[in-house]
């Protein structure tokens, strides 16, 4: 298990990965069952469907579309069960808080005693799960291996013939007549087949070759592919040796067409001496012999008697419904992951600051969207290389009624930089970009190379001095985050020292148990309204983590629905909880 353990820490995606890649394998099993209750009522209702190979292939077809459904994000509103949270389902860890305003020694967070929730063991069960997938998924390929070097083996040890269009070898080995391979199609006949009547062989190759022209090999080879895809779901077994036993029905059906009693007697009497005769058959082969005593006497019943084809379009019209209906149910019962099924956009970067070697890269990170309260780290850079800040505590800026607070009440009190920073205070920001004046201020973010440069703010307001980085013109992306955090932390902008240090002091920088010292911002915007009912909105945590000689930037951003928490402080806490643990991994 701690093998296990240890891969998931190496990849932390995996974690939530591993969660619905379980439910969707329990949700495939689910519509499996719901498809061949299905197909069960109509061989019992309309026997002709056992003769149609498609059905059988878009059963197949229907449980993988409802695993792949599953596994989508943007399917789980669709869903009616309550939702799994996906944050309470990795195990937290605890971490203090990134506004708390001061520095947390290393001995302040201890580590939690090792315990046994319900969590965890989700967590290792559905984690186990996905590792016995990979085991299963590469043995099924194995074995699938051996069966072609077998089918090989038995064509390298015949002797060719000329009988058929098709590459013909003649073998004396126990087995059926059969057709393989996909790309290069053989024939293989068995010499007992020579004691056998004229007739009977004539129709048992003719048998073989319907196969061939109704390429009854690409039918074979998509349902043994679905098949080994979810080798797991016993359905898509089931499912697939029907769409065999269909095959070999409709061709039946078609080299008996037209025949008189005898012939469909002597047919009936082959099949029988051909299965005494023959050892198991292979089931990745077409084979005259694929019958097992259980369903030799229906397959006989239909070469004597065949049914009547269904070729109305109603019976494949209310065959199609049933399984899309299946389809829907199984996705629509399934429960969704809470805070995934939240996610609009989402982006977690980690990039190593020296080398500039990417850590780890999952999501849209190319995407960009307003920096909001992470332009502040900017702001301080530039307030204190030009001398508007002076230190942590200097200037103190009196509070006037006339500021926009938003019903902030730490935003209704005489500010410093300090308190700016751990309260993401706008007003304050304002009146340092204020006193910048229009010109600086876009010399520095130039300068900076920071995301997409753009100051002009709302269109024709003329704001782009205090409102370009609040939802407005100015723009980011956490790669270009990340490239700016690692100018940061390897001092290569054109600004003081006096400016670094100071910057870096008033984030609050705070240290974890496992020795990583973080420097982060949060920020928390929505993107330009489209209607008022829009409730989207960014949330961004971006920074560094350092320990010893080593330094990591970060940066993560999400576009979700809003909740009771501002968006930025809910992902500074995902991140500290679920990926500030691990860095000693990367």
């Amino acid at each position: 298990m701690e093998s296990l353990v240890s891969i998931f820490a190496i990849f932390p995606g995996l974690e939530p990965l591993a969660l619905r890649f379980a439910l969707a394998s329990a949700g495939c099993v689910a519509a499996g069952l719901g498809v061949w209750a299905v197909t069960s009522l109509c061989r019992r209702w309309l026997p002709a469907i056992a003769a149609q190979r498609s059905v059988w292939l878009l059963g197949q077809c229907t449980v993988l579309a409802a695993f792949l459904l599953i596994l989508l994000p943007q399917s789980e509103r669709l869903r009616m069960l309550p939702p799994i949270d996906i944050e309470n389902y990795a195990t937290p860890l605890p971490a203090t808080r990134a506004d708390a305003g001061i520095t947390a020694p290393a001995t302040a967070v201890k580590d939690a005693p090792a315990t046994i929730t319900p969590q965890t063991l989700l967590a290792y069960a559905t984690q186990g799960w996905l590792l016995l997938y990979a085991l299963g998924l590469g043995y099924t390929l194995i074995q699938l291996l051996r069966t072609r070097r077998t089918l090989d083996a038995l064509a390298s040890a015949g002797i060719r013939t000329n009988a058929a269009p098709v590459h013909t070898i003649e073998i004396d080995a126990p087995i059926s007549p059969m057709l393989f391979g996909l790309l290069r199609p053989r024939l293989l006949l068995p010499l007992h087949l020579r004691g056998f009547d004229e007739d009977q062989r004539q129709m048992i190759v003719e048998h073989e070759l319907t196969h061939w022209r109704r390429h009854d090999l690409q039918w074979a080879s998509a349902g043994i592919v679905l098949q080994t895809l979810l080798w797991f779901n016993p359905f898509m077994r089931l499912l697939r040796n029907q769409l065999s036993w269909a095959q070999e029905l409709g061709c039946d059906r078609d080299v008996l067409q037209g025949r008189p009693q005898a012939q469909r007697k002597a047919y009936a009497a082959a099949l029988i001496t051909q299965l005494k005769l023959q050892q198991t058959p292979i089931a990745t082969a077409l084979a005259f012999g694929h019958v097992t005593p259980d369903t030799l006497a229906d397959r006989i019943a239909l070469i004597r008697t065949p049914a009547k084809a269904l070729r109305g379009p109603w019976t494949r019209i209310a065959t199609l419904a049933a399984l899309a209906a299946v389809l829907a149910t199984s996705l629509a019962l399934q429960p969704s992951l809470a805070s995934q099924s939240a996610n609009l956009l989402s982006c977690t970067a980690l990039v190593d600051a020296a080398t500039g070697q990417s850590l780890r890269r999952d999501g849209q990170c190319g995407e960009r969207a307003t920096p909001a309260s992470t332009f502040n780290i900017v702001v301080a850079l530039m307030g204190y290389d030009s001398g508007i800040l002076t230190d942590e505590h200097t200037p103190v800026i009196k509070y006037q009624p006339r500021y926009q607070t938003w019903d902030h009440a730490d935003w209704r009190i005489d500010t410093d930089p300090s308190s700016w920073i751990k309260y993401s205070n706008l007003w304050y920001a304002q009146q340092v970009t204020t006193r910048l004046g229009e010109d600086k201020l876009q010399r520095y973010v130039r300068s900076f190379g920071y995301g997409n440069q753009d100051l002009s703010g709302d269109a024709g307001k003329h704001n782009g001095l205090t409102q370009s980085w609040v939802e407005s013109s100015l723009a980011i992306s956490p790669d270009e985050q990340v490239a700016f955090l690692r100018k940061i932390v390897n001092r290569q902008l054109p600004i003081s020292a006096k400016a670094y240090d100071m910057t870096t002091r008033i984030l609050h920088p705070q240290t974890l148990a496992n020795g990583w010292t973080i420097y982060g911002k949060t920020g928390t915007g929505s993107p330009p309204l489209i209607n008022s009912d829009d409730d989207r909105q960014y949330g961004w945590y971006v920074g560094w983590a350092t320990k010893g000689n080593r330094t990591i930037v970060f940066a993560n951003m999400t576009l979700d629905h809003r909740q009771d928490v501002f968006a930025g402080p809910r992902i500074r806490d995902a991140f500290l909880r679920n990926v500030a643990t691990q860095l000693d991994t990367l």
